[in-house]
């Protein structure tokens, strides 16, 4: 090999031999950097297109690239001046000829060549690379991805197998399938995609929301090599931030890690305390009402003090934001049926929505604005002294056309009630009412397309398993989160059959 240094585009000969042609470069040592980083070279010319040819392209193999773990040397763990090797797909350490990356390049006979800087690699061959490295969204790409016609365009990775883009696998490194649910959820509600879609970074904006951006146009990239995306470099980042609460290794609960990456997002966003000073505020953020009466205790004639109410006292209401409501669901049965297995309840969304019409509950509770997406918590886990419970009690509910007006405190002219599923966590474990973490499965029912009829469809994802799913079965699951999707002014009217059939 030649002994003028090469940048990190590296090739080897197909057949195993070492290339016959090197390519013509000028330089010192330590000039590097990445093919494909600049248009021209040093005297302001782009490099010829012969010159481009001659760098041994055609031993790039593309099966074994993959960008989605974090950039480190696979040596020396280091992120400084790293380079990835495009014939064996490992990062190595660069900038001398004592580096790993220099090593790598002898001693494998994975030609890396580095081309002084101000070169650029005009070469069409490398494009498909670029794109899978650093996807780009126009808002005309990303207009159709909620409509019936994304379902029509499948796209194909290396192996000739189609996939949808944004409804594929998240693998499942450790523990993190919690997480993975919570991902998805999240890259699925049309808003907060868009804006991480569409934006650019100039390398000045908080860690976190840059790798969760990363991830969001990695999952909806139409161009992968793989059908399958790793979250890795997004949860070691999560791990950073969160102080270690949230591992990879470790299984832990989705809606706490939901409630602190919203929150983590919205604080990165720039956003405050105001109700529109954020995507996530915009998107998520609702206003509930409480009204409640101090109560007198007084003794009665027997000398034993009883709380009592005054009608005539003084009602005091405030309002909180949520970022999401908590449902509470009845108690499991504590008797068994004639076979010896427990009887499992079902209860309608209705009823268990009802602690929000500010009438069932002494304190009243009411929702004062609902936002554009509603995210639904169903309590199925309480601690006891012993251990940590588990309500499988079903909750029954349309996909289409709930409609929430019974529970909003407002006038008018507040927007339409009327909301639509697009997302649904649930958790699966084993027989019982006790909570097992070490064998708890959580999946995630995410719809595809949207209008209802056949042009609608939903997928069920289980880290890197995606099947479609008949409507009819996705509330036979535990649910524990759900994302509903307000409906647009002309679909607001309904005639009360999406009730009816959950009541029944």
């Amino acid at each position: 090999m030649s002994s003028s240094t090469r940048s990190f585009a590296q090739a080897a000969n197909a057949d195993g031999e070492r290339p016959a042609k090197r390519a013509k470069v000028e330089g010192g040592p330590d000039q590097f950097q990445s093919v494909g980083e600049n248009e021209q070279g040093p005297n302001g010319n782009a490099i010829p297109d012969d010159a481009a040819s001659d760098l041994y392209l055609d031993t790039i193999n593309r099966a074994l690239l993959d960008f989605d773990f974090e950039k480190v040397c696979s040596v020396s763990t280091s992120n400084i001046n790293t380079y990835g090797c495009l014939v064996c797909g490992k990062y190595f350490q660069g900038r001398g000829r004592n580096s790993y990356a220099y090593a790598h390049s002898i001693h494998d006979d994975h030609h890396v060549y580095v081309l002084p800087d101000g070169y650029h690699v005009s070469d069409p061959s490398l494009e498909d690379i670029s794109f899978v490295l650093n996807p780009t969204f126009t808002a005309a790409s990303i207009s159709g991805l909620s409509s019936p016609t994304h379902l029509l365009k499948p796209s194909y990775d290396l192996n000739n197998r189609p996939y949808v883009p944004g409804y594929i696998g998240l693998n499942n490194i450790k523990r993190n399938d919690h997480m993975n649910v919570i991902i998805h959820s999240l890259l699925h509600v049309p808003p907060l995609r868009d804006h991480l879609l569409l934006s650019r970074f100039k390398g000045k904006e908080p860690e976190l929301l840059k790798r969760f951006a990363s991830l969001a146009k990695k999952i909806w990239n139409p161009r992968l090599f793989k059908s399958q995306v790793s979250p890795h470099e997004f949860l070691q980042e999560v791990n950073r931030a969160s102080g270690g609460k949230f591992r990879l290794e470790k299984q832990g609960d989705p809606v706490e890690f939901l409630g602190w990456l919203l929150n983590h997002l919205h604080k990165e966003m720039g956003g405050s305390k105001k109700k529109n000073s954020s995507k996530i505020y915009s998107t998520f953020r609702g206003e509930l009402r409480m009204e409640a009466q101090q109560v007198i205790v007084r003794p009665d004639a027997t000398g034993n003090e009883k709380p009592k109410f005054d009608i005539d006292r003084e009602i005091k209401s405030a309002t909180s934001p949520f970022l999401f409501l908590a449902i509470d669901l009845p108690p499991p049965p504590l008797f068994q049926d004639a076979v010896e297995k427990n009887i499992i309840p079902q209860v309608s969304i209705y009823s268990v929505l009802a602690k929000y019409n500010g009438v069932t509950t002494q304190v009243g509770t009411s929702v004062s604005d609902f936002p554009p997406y509603i995210i639904l918590h169903y309590k199925r886990f309480t601690n006891n002294v012993f251990v940590e419970e588990k309500n499988p009690t079903i909750v029954t509910f349309p996909l289409r056309g709930v409609d929430f007006r019974e529970y909003l405190d407002a006038p008018p002219s507040h927007p339409p009630t009327v909301y639509d599923l697009i997302a649904n966590v649930t958790h699966e474990s084993v027989a019982g009412t006790t909570r097992d973490k070490e064998n708890t499965t959580w999946k995630v029912h995410l719809r595809a397309g949207g209008g209802g009829g056949d042009g609608e469809k939903w997928f069920q994802i289980q880290d890197l398993i995606v099947e479609e799913t008949r409507k009819e079965m996705i509330f036979l699951g535990e649910s524990v989160l759900q994302i509903w999707e307000r409906r647009s002014m002309s679909f607001a009217n309904t005639d009360g059959t999406a009730r009816a059939n959950a009541d029944r």
